[in-house]
Parts: C-alpha cells; sequence; structure tokens
C-alpha cells in the first residue's frame, strides 16, 4: 500500500480569481494481467482539514480512468492510497484547472 499526497495546497484568489478551480487526476493501471485500486480523499483546508471527497477508483489491467474534483477553495489538500495486486504499476498525475489553463500540482 502506498500514500501519495499533494500536500496543503494553497488557492487564494489572485486578482480576484483562484488560480485552480477544478482538479483532474489520471490514474493508470500500467499492468497487464492484474489490478489495483486507489482510495481518494480530499480535503479542504479552511483551518481545519475537511474531507469533501471519498471515492474508490478501481482499474482493470492496462486501464486510465479520469475523473475531475471541484477545487475552489483557499486551500486544499488530495491523499491517495493505491493497493491490489498492480499496486507498483499504477501511477497517479494530479493537474489543477481554471477558465483557461491547466497545470500539473
Amino acid at each position: 500500500m502506498a500514500i501519495l499526497s499533494t500536500g496543503p495546497i494553497e488557492n487564494r484568489p489572485v486578482g480576484g480569481v483562484r488560480p485552480t478551480q477544478q482538479v483532474t487526476v489520471n490514474f493508470v493501471n500500467r499492468d497487464s494481467a492484474n489490478s489495483s485500486s486507489v482510495l481518494v480523499q480530499g480535503y479542504f483546508l479552511n483551518g481545519t482539514r475537511t474531507l469533501y471527497v471519498l471515492e474508490v477508483v478501481s482499474l482493470t489491467p492496462n486501464e486510465v480512468e479520469t475523473r475531475n474534483y471541484f477545487a475552489n477553495f483557499d486551500g486544499f489538500q488530495f491523499v491517495y492510497t493505491t493497493s491490489g495486486p498492480a499496486e507498483e504499476s499504477t501511477e497517479i498525475s494530479v493537474w489543477g484547472k481554471n477558465a483557461s489553463e491547466h497545470r500539473l500540482i
């Protein structure tokens, strides 16, 4: 079991607009024979850490999944816990989005 985290991300408005309004996460299972799963926990940060996303993403062999999560908060954090026979072949990328761009975070 691997636990991966974005760490706390400050997302206060700049010029009245938050840098990130949505988070896109790509999950890839590169194993050709085994499955894996990822527990996704999303928190908004406002002096306390409040869970607002709780989802398990199941990945079959060679599967790619994409999820979009709301992130229009002053601060947020995502934690990913991988498990299953293909745990070591599972990759995760996280992208912050606003109305005009995508950024790797």
